[in-house]
């Protein structure tokens, strides 16, 4: 969530900043689909938005059988990667600096006095990680999930050797996203060596799998920068009423009342914030540490009410936004036309690939998901009618958590060829207007899904 650093806070921070800096075994992959190191599960997993680890979303045995006589004969992904410590120690900073004036004052609350150690502990553990990169929940969620996609196609692995097929791992170039690709492509070796002299070198394509900072994503930072509407809709939703009475219950966890009320009011909004990412980023580091009581600092509420806001922002800026605009999501038809395209190479005898790897960031899912109407993402909201999690199933957590992937498996019978689609590994329809081989089927005709997107091919 963007915030501006306010007056009150950043005074405090800037006497604090010397001494915040200085205070600041891989399960199997069949467990972790059952388990979590963290209390991450209905609303609470809602209110962690975009930073929500990952879990699979169904279980590999339910998953329907292709068609009779067909066999997998390429993979490919779009994977967001892994849960990652946060981006900068901001947020922790300004609780810290809010922490120690409320000590010099004698304005902490019982729970307020565990506030600060916490916070530092939990910075320290995200500082040793390297902030933006991944954790150690966020590493054996890749390679679980490898090893998940290796046990759901074991023929079209196997076969990869004998037909000498190759697998192209390529990311974004940010270091989060290269290291998620890393840690897939090792676990499929791991789980199964004879892919390693298969695996590619890794790439990078920005243009790809970075769309929104890329020349093709042009217009679309100038919506983010310059568009009046998004930036009063986004006003109109932050500055209610609510907004303020979330944050003072929030920070009146840890601070006295009366500490609270001599804040400004953007303050404490400021605060209450920053309380909310550090909340919301603790699950994603479980294996360096528990943060399970973390949720005592801002309760079930607050969290609840900045989750929205955050979700707010990511749909209007990343997600199905307004009605009558596709800014947001139009930039991803490139990353819809590569996944055609490795599909009709492979159709044709071109492709050489077995499995096509991409991993890259929210940013590129969430607008991936509003291009391709996927569940959850086919909505979006009027404008003279804010987005409200009452009227719109969009949720962060659901669209694109940490290590969110969408993934077209290929099956062949004869000259025939059916992709299905898993969403976060769930079987997922294609959007409305596409016909599956047959009612309530997961498996569509390639020629069928070409039609239903409207592509052109040369075929």
């Amino acid at each position: 969530m963007r915030r501006v650093t306010l007056p009150v806070i950043a005074l405090a921070l800037a006497a604090l900043l010397p001494s915040a800096a200085a205070a600041s075994a891989q399960a199997s992959a069949r467990t972790s689909a059952r388990t979590s190191a963290h209390t991450d599960h209905g609303q609470a997993r809602t209110s962690y938005a975009t930073k929500a680890p990952y879990r699979p979303q169904q279980d590999a045995r339910s998953y329907q059988r292709a068609p009779a006589g067909f066999v997998p004969v390429f993979t490919e992904n779009v994977s967001r990667h892994g849960s990652r410590a946060a981006t900068s120690g901001e947020d922790g900073d300004l609780v810290l600096a809010l922490w120690a004036k409320a000590g010099r004052e004698g304005a902490l609350t019982s729970l307020g006095a565990s506030l600060g150690p916490e916070v530092r502990r939990l910075l320290d553990a995200m500082a040793k990680v390297g902030y933006g990169e991944l954790s150690g929940r966020g590493k054996r969620e890749l390679r679980d999930t490898a090893v998940r996609l290796r046990e759901r196609l074991p023929a079209l692995f196997d076969a990869m050797p004998a037909n000498g097929e190759r697998i192209d791992v390529v990311s974004s170039g940010k270091g989060r996203a290269v290291d998620s690709g890393t840690e897939f492509a090792g676990a499929l070796v791991a789980a199964d060596p004879k892919l390693g002299p298969l695996v590619d070198p890794a790439r990078t394509d920005a243009d790809l799998l970075y769309f929104h900072k890329s020349d093709g994503g042009a217009a679309y930072r100038d919506y983010l920068d310059n568009d009046q509407r998004l930036a009063a809709t986004l006003k109109k939703i932050r500055e209610q009423p609510r907004t303020r009475a979330a944050a003072r219950d929030v920070l009146r966890k840890s601070f006295s009342a009366a500490f609270v009320d001599r804040m400004p009011a953007a303050d404490q909004v400021a605060a209450a914030e920053a309380v909310h990412s550090l909340y919301a980023i603790a699950p994603s580091m479980s294996a360096e540490g528990d943060w399970r009581r973390f949720d005592r600092y801002i309760g079930a509420p607050g969290a609840a009410w900045f989750g929205y806001l955050d979700d707010a922002e990511s749909f209007y800026e990343n997600g199905p936004g307004f009605s009558d605009s596709d800014i947001t999501y139009r930039m991803a038809d490139v990353l819809l036309d590569d996944l055609f395209r490795q599909i009709e190479a492979k159709r044709s005898g071109k492709g050489d690939f077995g499995a096509v790897l991409r991993f890259t960031h929210a940013e590129e899912i969430m607008p991936l998901a509003a291009l391709m109407k996927l569940p959850g993402s086919e909505r979006p909201a009027s404008p003279a009618r804010p987005y409200t999690y009452a009227d719109n199933p969009w949720r962060g957590a659901s669209v694109a958590p940490m290590a969110a992937n969408i993934q077209w498996d290929l099956f062949r019978k004869g000259s025939v060829y059916l992709v299905r689609m898993l969403y976060n590994e769930k079987e997922t329809a294609f959007k409305t207007g596409c016909r599956p081989v047959s009612k309530g089927s997961s498996f569509y005709n390639v020629d069928e899904l070409e039609r239903c997107f409207g592509r052109v091919t040369d075929r």
